[in-house]
């Protein structure tokens, strides 16, 4: 029998006071996350068939609704009824990666059935974008840039997993410190020139930038504060911000929104707060409304909530 649905909202994380919503400004998928809460996974089926082969947001919306704790026994109920369907399949996959990421469920049995997702539907980056989520964290480094090839061969501008690599590769060589040739730096700078002018990845370099700050602060080689610390001052910080000159150059405010623009649009408040560019910085607050994301201003092990509410303070006065 499947379990009675969780309160609404539950998947919304709140840290004093302020609300984190992996949605994001998706009102589709919020409703239909609220829907499938409920057990009536036909919003969420619907949802998921609409949104086609719209790669960055098909792998947004799954792995949104793969985090709510119910999602596996309704995503059963739907593949009993449909068992044919590819989507029920990935969000199976998404639900149990959750699993194994809080420890409630082996990694191996997700890793096959991620692996029998990809097999149904060759083309879809899905799947293998589920695999990546689950590697970074738990899988050795030469998985997880296999995983990231096989994102990549399918959807070259992939943004989640572009963003999952820069996390992995930050993390190597702590003890190197502020060493301006880190591979990271490398592979950021590579990828937003591979990429259209257009394309969201040209902010990489700035998201590499905050990944290394938050490796080598939890290491202890730099301040825990982010604005205290010299790692967003000189001659590296310069350049990476070189990057957000060129995002903002391109891009449309408020435009037809891409589904992940509002990450971005955290890391450079982030990195334009921690640089003192307050006028820059509160016309990206201004955008962020409410959807702010606990990364990067939980780096390196902050209260996000805390920090993120002092930096727009700072930047657009006390609300």
């Amino acid at each position: 029998m499947s379990p009675p649905p969780p309160p609404l909202g539950r998947s919304r994380r709140r840290v004093t006071g302020h609300t984190f919503d992996a949605a994001l400004d998706d009102a589709e998928l919020t409703a239909a996350r609220s829907a499938l809460a409920q057990g009536r996974w036909a919003a969420a089926r619907a949802l998921l068939a609409a949104t086609g082969d719209d790669w960055d947001r098909r792998g947004h919306r799954f792995d949104v609704l793969g985090q709510e704790p119910t999602t596996t026994a309704w995503a059963r109920d739907w593949r009993l009824a449909e068992p044919e369907s590819h989507d029920a399949e990935v969000l199976l996959a998404f639900a149990a990666v959750h699993k194994a990421l809080r420890g409630k469920q082996r990694a191996d049995t997700v890793r096959e059935r991620c692996r029998e997702a990809a097999a149904r539907v060759p083309a879809d980056p899905t799947p293998w974008l589920a695999l990546l989520l689950l590697e970074r964290s738990l899988g050795r480094e030469e998985d997880v840039v296999r995983l990231f090839d096989e994102v990549r061969h399918r959807h070259p501008e992939h943004h989640h997993a572009h963003h999952l690599m820069v996390a992995r590769l930050a993390e190597r060589r702590p003890g190197a410190g502020q060493d301006p040739l880190h591979e990271v730096y490398d592979f950021a700078a590579w990828a937003a020139e591979q990429a259209p002018a257009d394309s969201p990845l040209a902010v990489l370099p700035v998201v590499a930038h905050a990944e290394r700050y938050r490796v080598l602060a939890t290491a202890g080689l730099e301040s825990a504060d982010p604005a205290a610390s010299g790692h967003w001052a000189g001659r590296r910080a310069r350049g990476v911000m070189a990057a957000f000159d060129r995002w903002l150059a391109g891009e449309t405010p408020d435009g037809p929104g891409r589904p992940r623009r509002l990450v971005d649009l955290n890391f450079l408040a982030h990195a334009t707060s921690c640089e003192g560019r307050t006028a820059e910085a509160a016309a990206l607050f201004r955008r962020i409304g409410r959807h702010a994301t606990p990364a990067p201003w939980s780096y390196p092990d902050r209260d996000p909530g805390e920090a993120f509410t002092a930096a727009r303070a700072t930047a657009l006065g006390p609300s």
